[in-house]
């Protein structure tokens, strides 16, 4: 029984069992029976575009969902997916419910409802979209529409290949790439931040044999350019040890010339030129093949991306670039399908791209901005479009915009012109009704702005616009004609001045003008010339005069601007630069900014060269100097540090101040300079340490004003130029000062430890400071006070200084001319001053006489005595008031002075020397020499060259005429004290040039015709037997001297004063040459018979007055007797060579005239005066006697007598029968 039980027992929970099982199945069927059945989630998606959902949207999605779907599209598009609604359960990090997107580049999960409305792109042909659920919580799901668009490459990067002629990327067959003489190529690159390979190549042109021409790259020398065989390095404009290409992209333009042998990089907003002189000339041959990468295994390809390559076969400025846009596309090259062949694994689209949009292409018919154009419309020539359009359509009005803009858009689009139509506007025109068709025309006007970039220099003529246009009349659709074409170019603005000082020329419409701000030449002022878009006139804009205001910060930040890296300074600008920050600093309050921007500014100006900083230094200086003492600052002291200056302030307190000291030591791994104030820096490259003495010997004023100490260190010593003593300076300089007193001959020394710049084998320093009053002014190096102490050594020197100021070392100190005791000093000052005077009088004196009697400047030789004399007198006069005027303190009136008395000393030499050239044509020429215009051409080489002299040196000075001539002090002792202001020559090369050397010639000149006239004087003189050999050599040396001070021989000595006798020729030098009128006076005016005979005729009384006839009452013998016994006189006179000078023109016809009539006719002579007596150029004559003239042209005719020489000489009266 109990067994029958039980397996009735167990039967029955098996039947149970196994039925719970059966529906448990049936469930489970039923369960995912229901889920498949409200969606297939696990497709692939291949139409142009369409929709898809979650399971069962818009209901909720079951549970335990795995979709997945495939969205693809053939190559050259990408997908975009839109989700219109978007709601699945939100969790940290989507760990529940989500949807996986997979765009081809990184999955990411999306849940909750933050993706709705959002829209996501593929970067291939492919996206992935993936959902799961779990097994609780379920919500309404998504809903998703996508699309397919063609990609343009501007969407699209390239991977550069990394293994040539394997997948490489080239420009398309289709594309010709033409010779290059010039060209712009822009890109945009990545490099692999992994990737330390430091030789590469971004590009590389060849021709058909493999050889290349064009490539860019870079080696462990840096960034390069190779153009046809030519490696160009661009250190100073990409960076050498360091990358320029980084992660993201980074846009470099690359500017090639080989007409001036320069490129140009266009990098991270800055411009630079590098001069490549291998390129100049060269052409990169056409109908190459242009490869991104590199073309063979040797060098490898840049590891990265590649982006928007463009290439021109023009330059472009920095201007141009700087406004370079995306829409302007490269005429040989450009980032589009058609300019190459890529393959598809090496195409990756992406969002971020400079150019890129992902709005589907579509026809464009409004037309483009200049917005959009960048540089295109910047100077562009812009031509005003006025069209009348007729259509019969009825809806015409509707579609006359469309219509027309796309029509005026295709009608240029291929033309051989690049413009472009920036602006439409159509206005509804007259009605007319047809005659035949009894229907309405409706015309419109319309008003279009076309814009053409010249930049192959074509003409584009208005007329070819407008047969353009007419020519293309029947293309516009919609039934639209064209009645009328006007075309007319836009006007410039017209030049104009506003507001007063400031000139605007003729301006191009949306060209920007910039001149400089009145009183400046730093600071620009900018206007631009607008265009109207409702008339399409030109009009200009307000000037923008922001650039001129006077707000300190605002200037100082501009000037830092301008001296910035990079840029080039002239010594103008750094002289206008200086001048700005000296009004800064005189008249503004200074903090630390302020002060920092200053001495940063200072700081980019000392890079400059010696020359370009030569005429601001005095300046800079004091600038430097006064910006220490007035910069405000909180705290016990101050520093600012920068590559090439350095300035220290530290406060101070008189009372209980124990001495002090700077340093200036380099930084650790900075390019700047540290102070330190009361420290020992073992490392310190200068040091000043100040004694507890220092204030000692001040007065109670200035013991109460003291409260700072200021430090400068100086890196670069460009305003530290010593013209007087261009001695080699080998350390640093720094400066040290106390308030604004001025510290000197201290009881204890200042210590001054410099370090040299260079190590000296064997040194000879010699510790200086810079005296601002050296040099007029203008500053130089003086040893006085300062000695080198034995703690000195080959890398640094210690200077013990009695004072403060800026300390430098100077290497074997060449001193200046040997320094003449103060008691000479004094005697030759006051020799120079009489003599000086006393000349000035007797020049007036002989100047005068030949003035007043107009019997003694008939002949060449007073003439010529008259204008030297006038050079003497005024180079008298003139130096004598040169110190007096000197003292005014006016630079104009100083230069004026200096540059008189500078053509007065030259009008001398000059004169000196034509007396020289006078006696050459007298005593050796004689008879074969005609001068027409004799003394006209005398007085334009005797004034006329010194005044090119002084024109030219005032030329070459430019502006700077205070660098050439100015006040400096002369008289100085051996310690550097006393003398005077004087106004003279400052610039050394001109002294020497147009002084010493003018001298110089004229002396060697001079020398040579005062030899020549001294061997035919002594020659002639030779052959004479009446006198004895005593009165030859006395009337001889009377020659000599008066020769020799009317040639300026004694001038001479200045070229012998050197060494030990120095002090001799300079006393000859003053003596002589101070005293030179006074000597020609005496020897070419007072000893001259005939000038005796009119003082005596006009000027003397009683038995010394001569009577006015006395010439007529004596014989020709006693004439000629008396010219012979007046021989030596004469020879040393003025007239020396005069009249066989005045018998060069004519004397042959004159001599063999007077010889036949003598001989046949001499009644002639009594019966009518010849020609030959009546003197040119209508000058009046005395007549001559008759035996006068008969007798002596005897003696002129016979050439044996022995009064041959003399009366070619002596004869004053026959001198005038005869002229050049």
């Amino acid at each position: 029984m109990m067994s029958h039980v039980g397996e009735m027992w167990c039967y029955h929970w098996k039947w149970k069992l196994q039925h719970c099982l059966c529906l448990f199945a049936t469930y489970i069927l039923y369960m995912q029976q229901a889920a498949h059945g409200c969606y297939d989630c696990r497709i692939v998606l291949t139409d142009p575009s369409g929709v898809f959902t979650s399971p069962c949207f818009p209901s909720d999605y079951p549970n335990s969902q795995a979709c997945k779907w495939i969205i693809r599209a053939p190559h050259g598009f990408i997908i975009q997916l839109t989700f219109i609604d978007f709601d699945i359960e939100e969790a940290p990090g989507c760990i529940y419910d989500s949807l996986t997107l997979d765009n081809g580049e990184s999955p990411m999960n999306l849940c909750g409802i933050t993706a709705k409305g959002l829209s996501y792109n593929s970067t291939g042909n492919e996206m992935i979209v993936s959902f799961k659920s779990d097994f609780s919580i379920q919500k309404k799901g998504f809903n998703a529409s996508y699309v397919r668009i063609a990609v343009s490459l501007r969407n699209q990067k390239v991977i550069i290949p990394q293994v040539p002629d394997v997948d490489a990327v080239s420009v398309a067959e289709t594309v010709s790439v033409p010779e290059l003489s010039q060209f712009t190529l822009c890109f945009e690159a990545t490099k692999g931040s992994n990737d330390d390979n430091d030789d590469w190549k971004v590009f590389s042109y060849t021709d058909a044999l493999s050889k290349e021409f064009f490539s860019f790259g870079k080696t462990t020398k840096g960034h390069f350019l190779s153009i046809s065989g030519t490696q160009c390095i661009l250190e100073n404009a990409l960076p050498r040890n360091a990358e320029f290409f980084t992660g993201t992209f980074q846009q470099l333009c690359v500017i090639g010339d080989s007409f001036s042998g320069s490129i140009g990089i266009y990098a991270k907003s800055t411009y630079h030129i590098v001069y490549c002189p291998g390129i100049f000339g060269k052409v990169i041959p056409g109908n190459g093949r242009l490869v991104l990468g590199s073309n063979s295994n040797e060098v490898s390809s840049l590891n990265g991306d590649i982006y928007n390559f463009r290439l021109w076969n023009f330059t472009m400025n920095a201007q141009t670039l700087a406004n370079l846009s995306c829409d302007v596309k490269g005429n040989i090259v450009d980032w589009e399908n058609e300019f190459w062949s890529i393959p598809t694994s090496a195409l990756k689209a992406e969002n971020n791209l400079s150019c890129g949009s992902y709005l589907i292409p579509s026809s464009t018919i409004e037309p483009t901005s200049c917005a959009n154009l960048g540089s295109l419309c910047q100077g562009g020539l812009f031509y005003r479009i006025s069209i009348v359009v007729f259509s019969s359509n009825s809806d015409a009005t509707l579609k006359v915009h469309d219509v027309v803009a796309e029509w005026l858009n295709r009608t240029f689009q291929n033309w051989n012109y690049t413009v472009y139509v920036v602006n439409i506007s159509i206005h509804p025109g007259s009605i007319k009704e047809g005659t035949r068709e009894k229907r309405s025309i409706k015309s419109f006007g319309v008003l279009a702005l076309l814009v053409y970039n010249a930049t192959n220099n074509i003409n584009l003529e208005e007329e070819d616009i407008r047969q353009k246009l007419i020519s293309n009349n029947g293309t516009m659709e919609g039934g639209y004609k064209i009645h009328t074409v006007d075309v007319d170019p836009v006007e410039k603005c017209l030049a104009e001045e506003n507001p007063p000082n400031y000139f605007w020329p003729d301006t191009r419409p949306t060209v920007t003008n910039f001149t400089l701000c009145h009183g400046s030449a730093v600071q620009t002022a900018s206007r631009t010339c607008y265009l109207g878009l409702q008339n399409y006139t030109s009009y200009w804009g307000q000037p923008d005069l922001r650039n001129c205001t006077e707000n300190a910060a605002d200037i100082a930040n501009q000037l830092l601007n301008l001296t910035g890296e990079g840029q080039q300074l002239t010594s103008d600008k750094v002289n206008d630069v200086v001048q700005k920050l000296k009004k800064i600093v005189n008249d503004e309050e200074i903090d630390e900014s302020l002060g920092s921007t200053v001495v940063t500014i200072f700081s980019n100006i000392l890079t400059s060269s010696d020359s370009v900083l030569a005429a601001s230094s005095s300046e800079a200086l004091k600038t430097i100097d006064a910006l220490a003492l007035k910069i405000q600052f909180t705290g016990p002291s101050m520093s600012i540090s920068t590559r090439n200056l350095a300035l220290g302030v530290s406060s101070i307190n008189s009372t209980s101040f124990k001495g002090g000291s700077f340093s200036v030591s380099p930084q650790n791994n900075a390019s700047d300079f540290q102070i330190d104030f009361d420290k020992d820096q073992t490392n310190a490259i200068a040091s000043v340490v100040l004694p507890p003495s220092l204030l000692k010997n001040l007065s109670q004023d200035e013991f109460e004003v003291i409260s700072r100490a200021q430090f400068t260190f100086f890196n670069k010593n460009g305003l530290f130029q010593d013209a007087e003593n261009p001695a080699d300076l080998t350390s640093f300089v720094v400066a040290c000062s106390i308030g604004n007193i001025t510290i000197q001959d201290l009881q204890d020394y200042v210590k001054v430890t410099i370090k040299h710049t260079k190590i000296q084998e064997d040194p000879k320093p010699t510790c200086v400071f810079w005296d601002m009053n050296k040099n007029g002014g203008s500053g130089g190096w003086n040893p006085e006070g300062c000695q080198v102490d034995t703690e000195s050594n080959e890398n640094e020197t210690v200077c013990l200084c009695n004072h403060l100021t800026h300390f430098g070392v100077l290497m074997d100190l060449q001193r200046t001319v040997t320094q003449i005791d103060p008691q000479n000093t004094k005697v030759l000052t006051f020799i120079t001053y009489i003599g000086c005077g006393i000349s000035a009088i007797f020049s007036a004196a002989t100047l005068l006489t030949y003035i007043a009697f107009e019997k003694l400047r008939r002949d060449y030789p007073s003439k010529i005595l008259m204008n030297l004399s006038t050079a003497l007198l005024f180079l008298n006069l003139i130096f004598l008031l040169d110190g007096w005027i000197a003292s005014f303190d006016i630079d104009g009136l100083c230069i004026a002075v200096a540059a008189l008395l500078h053509f007065f000393l030259l009008a001398t030499f000059t004169w000196m020397g034509l007396e020289a050239v006078h006696m050459y044509i007298a005593l050796v020429k004689v008879f074969n020499t005609y001068i027409r215009r004799y003394i006209l051409k005398f007085c334009i080489i005797g004034w006329g060259l010194p005044a090119l002299v002084i024109a030219i040196v005032f030329a070459s000075a430019n502006t700077n005429a205070s660098h050439v001539y100015g006040k400096q002090l002369y008289g100085k002792d051996a310690n550097g004290q006393g003398g005077d202001d004087f106004c003279w020559i400052k610039n050394e090369v001109v002294f020497y040039v147009t002084c010493a050397g003018y001298f110089g010639i004229m002396f060697l000149m001079n020398v040579a015709m005062f030899i020549v006239v001294m061997v035919q004087i002594c020659g002639r003189n030779g052959k004479r037997t009446n006198r004895s050999l005593k009165e030859e050599i006395l009337r001889n040396l009377r020659s000599v001297v008066s020769l020799t001070f009317l040639l300026g021989m004694t001038w001479g000595f200045a070229f012998f004063a050197w060494g030990p006798l120095t002090l001799p020729f300079l006393y000859l030098f003053s003596i002589f040459n101070s005293l030179q009128g006074l000597f020609i006076f005496v020897f070419h005016c007072a000893m001259k018979e005939n000038v005796q005979k009119q003082w005596r005729r006009h000027l003397c009384c009683g038995r010394f007055r001569l009577a006015d006839n006395s010439d007529w009452s004596k014989t020709a013998t006693n004439i000629i007797k008396k010219s012979s016994d007046n021989l030596g006189k004469s020879l040393s006179s003025s007239s020396i060579g005069s009249n066989s000078t005045y018998l060069t023109s004519k004397s042959k016809s004159t001599t063999n005239t007077y010889c036949k009539r003598n001989s046949h006719t001499e009644n002639v002579y009594l019966d009518k005066p010849s020609s030959k007596f009546a003197q040119e150029d209508g000058e009046q004559t005395s007549i001559i006697p008759v035996h006068q003239v008969i007798d002596k042209v005897k003696g002129y005719c016979n050439p044996h007598s022995d009064n041959f020489y003399k009366n070619i000489i002596m004869s004053d009266t026959f001198s005038h029968s005869t002229k050049f």
